[in-house]
């Protein structure tokens, strides 16, 4: 039978991950970062079944504050290559991305 991961292992392997993310926001490889986006989520889903309560020592619960501290700075940092390209998809979808001739165009009609 396999053991679970400690929780501060799974902490430092969402890190990793988060880290990735970063790299694959930055070459806009969206594949990449969805594969990766759904690691951590199945990571985030194991540490709810693993987190026993227990209290952990003052070392690992600085460790711990310091990896979640390092995702989140990592998500930022995706959220400001996605942001622009997500909006450029809303517009396209919105019909907002059509070219200046086409809505003066359909607008006189």
């Amino acid at each position: 039978m396999r053991t679970m991961p400690a929780p501060l292992e799974i902490y430092e392997q969402m890190c990793m991950l988060s880290t990735r993310m970063v790299e694959a926001a930055r070459a806009n490889d969206w594949d990449r970062l969805i594969a990766l986006e759904r690691a951590v989520g199945e990571l985030r889903d194991s540490l709810l079944q693993v987190d026993d309560g227990k209290p952990e020592s003052p070392q690992a619960a600085a460790r711990r504050r310091e990896l979640i501290r390092r995702i989140l700075e990592d998500d930022a940092e995706v959220r400001r290559h996605t942001e622009p390209w997500m909006e450029k998809v809303r517009r396209f979808l919105s019909g907002g991305a059509r070219k200046p001739s086409e809505r003066n165009s359909q607008a006189g009609r």
